[in-house]
């Protein structure tokens, strides 16, 4: 199955993340399809860049979103 998720990049300490298309048998942070947005909670307020065109995409081929990258394509479609 196919799944958009989060993935950590960054130094220790410093989380900042990818927003991937993956393989839910992949590791978080191993092999991945494509990168569509990416997502740093440690600015005021939180940077969030999500290609909504690109999620509506792989959503309608079957993907489906983890919890935490739902919130975050609700909050990038709130900001319009």
């Amino acid at each position: 199955m196919v799944k958009i998720r989060l993935a950590r990049v960054g130094s220790k300490k410093n989380p900042i993340y990818r927003v991937v298309v993956a393989d839910s048998r992949s590791p978080r942070d191993g092999r991945n399809i494509e990168t569509i947005g990416r997502y740093n909670p440690q600015t005021n307020p939180s940077m969030v860049e999500v290609d909504l065109d690109r999620v509506k995409h792989w959503v309608d081929n079957g993907a489906q979103t983890s919890n935490a990258v739902s919130k975050l394509v609700k909050i990038v479609e709130a900001r319009g």
